[in-house]
């Protein structure tokens, strides 16, 4: 194992963790002001097996962390999942509730950090904290799968989990990276109301990177 490896272990994600004080706290404090919202580490949402894995920032407070499911409950998902629809990632182009009967189809997906990060911005030592988690759920992709990561932050994050330095792998709006075992990393634009609003993402833009990661999936 390399030195870079070494620095972090694979996890098996932990509903109950609370390694990261800041966000144990912010958890709890949402927790008094929303009684009914999950406000907990949100787990990964999709069979372990998938050849496709999606990894995003964080749970948004209104969103994942509310409903318990990553990307439901907010502007960002409204696309996300209206897309992997479109792709035949998913049964239903809507997710409203962890319970809603939505089903992911060759699909995973998680986040960079599993808990809601105050103003969403997650730090560095919390991402690193919760890459253990990450590394767990890469190290059981088939050869041949896909990683799509919605943003720089879950980009390194991937970088992290493999022991691959930064400098290999550049982050761009689809660029295509080649991973051990034959998997491949994709690279998006994160799908936030902000990215949307100033058109810094486009619904073509996020079209064209699920149309290369299916195609990859198919030839594969």
């Amino acid at each position: 194992m390399s030195a870079a490896a070494s620095q972090f272990k694979s996890e098996v994600f932990d509903p109950g963790c609370r390694l990261c004080p800041r966000l144990a706290n912010f958890l709890e404090e949402g927790q008094r002001e929303h009684p009914g919202y999950h406000c907990a580490p949100v787990a990964p949402f999709g069979a372990a097996a998938a050849r496709l894995l999606i990894v995003g920032l964080a749970p948004g407070f209104h969103g994942a962390n509310a409903t318990g499911r990553p990307f439901t409950g907010d502007h960002a998902g409204l696309i996300l999942y209206r897309t992997l629809h479109r792709f035949g990632f998913a049964s239903r182009p809507e997710s409203l509730a962890a319970d809603d009967g939505l089903e992911l189809l060759d699909c995973r997906i998680t986040n960079a950090v599993k808990c809601v990060p105050p103003q969403n911005k997650p730090l560095p030592a919390e991402i690193k904290q919760c890459n253990g988690y990450l590394s767990n759920e890469l190290r059981g992709l088939k050869p041949g799968s896909v990683v799509l990561s919605l943003g720089l932050i879950s980009h390194n994050a991937v970088l992290r989990a493999l022991a691959i330095k930064p400098s290999a792998c550049r982050f761009a709006h689809g660029a295509e990276h080649a991973l051990p075992h034959g998997r491949v990393l994709l690279d998006s634009y994160h799908c936030s109301r902000y990215n949307t609003n100033t058109r810094r993402l486009t619904e073509e833009m996020f079209t064209g990177v699920f149309t290369r990661a299916r195609a990859l999936l198919d030839a594969g």
